[in-house]
C-alpha cells in the first residue's frame, strides 16, 4: 500500500484509511502533432501558457483540410466539459465558490475563462465541438485531425501506438497550460476498485483487487503488452523503473499528478476540496447543469454573458436550498 502514489492514495482515503485501490490514475496534459507545429513554425514549450496555446492553435489550424487547431471537451457533464473548464478556470484564478459558498460565475476570472474557451473552439475547433467528449476528441487525435488537444494523461499510450494511429511518430507532450498565476489546468483522478460492505464475498474481492492493482500486475502487463501500455499513475515504483521512466510521457504524467493540489485547487481560497470537481454531494447535479449551460454557449445558443448569468442564478438557488448559503 505504501507504494501507491501519495496524491492518489490521499484522494482515496479518509482519516488515513484507504477505501479503494486504484487501477490507474491520471492528470491532464497537452498532446500535439510535432509535424504540424514544425510546418506552422511554432514551438510549444514544455510548460506552456494559455497564450502559447492560443497562438499555436491559430497557427496550426487548417480546417479547410480537416485539421483543427485544438480539440477540447465540449460535451455537457460534470466529468466532461466541466472537468476541463473547472481546471481551466483554476489556472485563470477563478473558483466555483468563495469562502462563504457564494457562486463566483459573475467574476471577471470566469468570464475570461469561458470567453477564451468558446473562442478557441469556435475559431479553431472541430465542427460540433459541443458534442465532443473524451472519446470523440481522442478519436480525432488518433485520426490526425487534432493539431493539439488537452485531456487525460492516460491517453498517451494510445497516441504513441502505431497499431492505433499512423501519426504515432509525430506526437509531442506538454504540461497543462497556465496564465502565470501559479496554477496549471491539470486535474487529478483515479479509477479504482472497492468492496461494498454488503458483499458476502469480501475476502475473494480483496484477493482479486490485490492482484489487479499491485505492482506485479503492472509487470505482467509489461511482459505481454510493453511498458507503454501498463496502467499508469498509481505506483511510485513504476516511475522509478528506468524502462518506464524513459517513455516520453512518463515524467509529464507524474509531474502533473504531483502538481495537482485538491486542498488548494484555485489561486484564491475556497471552502472545498477537489481539482476538477467540488467534493460535495450536490456537485454531480450542479456540474452537469452548468455543463449544459456552457455547452449551449459553445454551440452558439446563448452568449458567454448569458451563460455565466444563468449559471450564477442556478447555482445560487441550489446552494441556498441545500443550506450552504444562509
Amino acid at each position: 500500500m505504501d507504494d501507491i502514489l501519495p496524491p492518489i492514495r490521499a484522494g482515496l482515503s479518509v482519516d488515513g484509511t484507504l477505501f479503494a485501490s486504484p487501477f490507474y490514475g491520471e492528470s491532464s496534459f497537452v498532446n500535439y502533432r510535432t509535424d504540424l507545429a514544425e510546418k506552422a513554425g511554432v514551438t510549444i514549450p514544455d510548460e506552456p501558457t494559455w497564450d502559447d496555446i492560443k497562438a499555436a492553435a491559430a497557427a496550426m489550424n487548417d480546417s479547410a483540410n480537416g485539421i483543427y487547431g485544438i480539440c477540447l471537451r465540449g460535451k455537457a457533464g460534470w466529468g466532461e466539459n466541466m472537468a476541463f473548464l473547472t481546471t481551466m478556470a483554476n489556472s485563470y484564478g477563478a473558483r466555483w465558490f468563495d469562502e462563504n459558498w457564494k457562486p463566483q460565475f459573475d467574476s471577471p476570472e470566469w468570464k475570461a475563462t469561458l470567453t477564451d474557451y468558446v473562442e478557441l473552439l469556435t475559431k479553431y475547433g472541430p465542427p460540433g465541438a459541443s458534442n465532443n467528449g473524451y472519446n470523440e476528441n481522442l478519436t480525432l487525435s488518433l485520426q490526425g485531425k487534432c493539431a493539439m488537444r488537452m485531456d487525460a494523461t492516460v491517453s498517451a499510450s494510445s497516441l504513441l501506438d502505431p497499431k492505433q494511429t499512423e501519426f504515432a511518430q509525430n506526437v509531442g507532450f506538454a504540461l497543462a497550460p497556465d496564465t502565470g498565476k501559479g496554477k496549471r489546468a491539470n486535474w487529478l483522478w483515479a479509477w479504482s476498485l472497492a468492496v461494498p460492505s454488503s458483499s458476502d464475498q469480501q475476502e475473494a474481492a480483496k484477493t482479486f483487487i490485490n492482484w489487479a492493482t499491485n505492482k506485479d500486475y503492472l509487470a505482467l502487463v509489461a511482459s505481454k503488452e510493453g511498458w507503454a501500455n501498463v496502467p499508469p499513475g498509481t505506483r511510485t515504483s513504476l516511475y522509478a523503473n528506468p524502462e518506464y521512466a524513459a517513455l516520453p510521457f512518463a515524467k509529464m504524467t507524474i509531474d502533473s499528478i504531483n502538481a495537482a493540489d485538491p486542498a488548494n485547487p484555485s489561486v484564491q481560497a475556497v471552502p472545498y476540496t477537489g481539482v476538477q470537481f467540488v467534493a460535495i454531494p450536490e456537485f454531480a447535479g450542479l456540474g452537469t447543469s452548468v455543463g449544459e449551460i456552457f455547452s449551449a454557449a459553445l454551440a452558439g445558443q446563448k452568449t458567454v454573458d448569458e451563460a455565466l448569468a444563468e449559471a450564477q442564478t442556478l447555482v445560487t438557488e441550489e446552494m441556498t436550498s441545500a443550506g450552504y448559503i444562509k
